[in-house]
């Protein structure tokens, strides 16, 4: 049965809260990209991605609209593999990663979920995992919070039933990264999962020293210490820190992830599934994570992450994040625990409120069958 119609959209949606990192600054909205493809039963795959601060989400949806659809008009939704391979070479010689991922992680999302509502297989399901629920940990993006406001914030996610948590560093003075991540361990306790994220603010002399005035602090992981294409530098960190050092989410390739695996260092993978072109990249990344003895973990959508790492045996935790689109859903993600558990509905389970959606979309919002 083929895609007998293609729906794109692209919003603009103004966060309730600013959020802060040290590589965005402070993030007031996000730009969200969906595609909406349906077979000719009427069954209707959905597939989004999405972009910090609006930047480059109307080139993204672009690509889709003028150089995706024409692929996709009349073909068999079950090929996957085949119009996954169709969208990489179409766009190659523009891509290789970049926004061309991003613009394919929608489709391929999209494809995914009509699979798996074809079959009347939940994702997780669909991937061969035998359980729905994750590890999980809350994502804070919170770098310009006091450290009171840092404690306060923590607190909220341990009511919420969180068992592991991940805060911001990359503060000006590392003087003030060791005092926040300090008082979130006697906070937390000497042996509660605590991640913290740099957001690539570091060169790799300053992650070093970063990794060596924090490893005291048993951390989990350290995030994302030094921009993630340094792979002589990442091979450096390895060599010259103890903690481990968790990065991927500004890859956009299964070649970018399996370089810095063979060439450089990382301790968890960190593929984003709507950045890296989509699920079918992802659980490749999964699997050369694995053959290398390594746990992979998540960044962001965490509605489709969920499916992604209960499907794969070498799963690490879930990031847990809503960026915003939590009041957007039909079902939030559920908690158990300490950890989220995927739906158990065909596909990925995902319904957005398009009513809800619709005071922030953009004019460029198409249509083809």
């Amino acid at each position: 049965m083929p895609i007998v119609e293609i729906h794109t959209d692209q919003y603009r949606v103004p966060l309730e809260t600013p959020l802060s990192d040290s590589t965005h600054g402070e993030m007031s909205d996000f730009g969200l990209v969906v595609v909406r493809l349906v077979d000719e039963r009427g069954q209707i795959g959905l597939g989004y991605t999405y972009t910090v601060n609006n930047i480059g989400t109307g080139a993204i949806w672009k690509i889709i609209d003028s150089d995706l659809v024409p692929l996709l008009q009349g073909a068999d939704p079950g090929a996957i593999d085949t119009l996954w391979k169709k969208m990489w070479w179409r766009l190659h010689f523009v891509g290789r990663g970049g926004m061309a991922s991003f613009a394919m992680a929608a489709v391929d999302i999209a494809l995914w979920d009509l699979r798996g509502q074809r079959e009347s297989l939940p994702l997780w399901r669909l991937l061969g995992g035998d359980s729905a629920e994750v590890p999980a940990y809350a994502g804070g993006i919170d770098l310009d919070l006091s450290v009171q406001g840092l404690c306060a914030q923590a607190e909220g996610f341990l009511d919420q039933g969180f068992h592991a948590i991940k805060m911001k560093v990359g503060r000006a003075r590392l003087s003030e990264d060791v005092e926040r991540v300090s008082a979130m361990r006697e906070l937390l306790g000497p042996n509660f999962p605590l991640m913290a994220d740099a957001n690539m603010r570091w060169s790799t002399d300053q992650a070093i020293a970063a990794a060596d005035a924090l490893e005291k602090f048993n951390l989990f992981w350290l995030e994302e210490p030094i921009v993630p294409e340094d792979l002589a530098g990442h091979a450096r960190l390895g060599r010259g820190t103890r903690v481990p050092i968790a990065t991927g989410e500004n890859l956009h390739s299964v070649h970018e992830f399996e370089h810095l695996m063979t060439y450089g260092h990382v301790d968890f993978p960190e593929p984003d599934a709507a950045t890296l072109g989509g699920i079918t990249p992802w659980i490749e990344v999964a699997k050369i994570a694995q053959d290398r003895g390594l746990p992979v973990t998540s960044h962001g959508i965490h509605d489709i992450h969920v499916h992604l790492l209960a499907g794969v045996p070498n799963a690490s935790y879930l990031e847990v994040h809503g960026f915003g689109l939590e009041r957007f859903l039909e079902q939030r993600l559920q908690l158990k625990d300490g950890k989220a558990i995927a739906p158990d509905s065909p596909g990925h389970g995902v319904a957005l409120d398009l009513d809800g959606l619709r005071p922030f979309r953009q004019a460029t919002g198409s249509s083809h069958d």
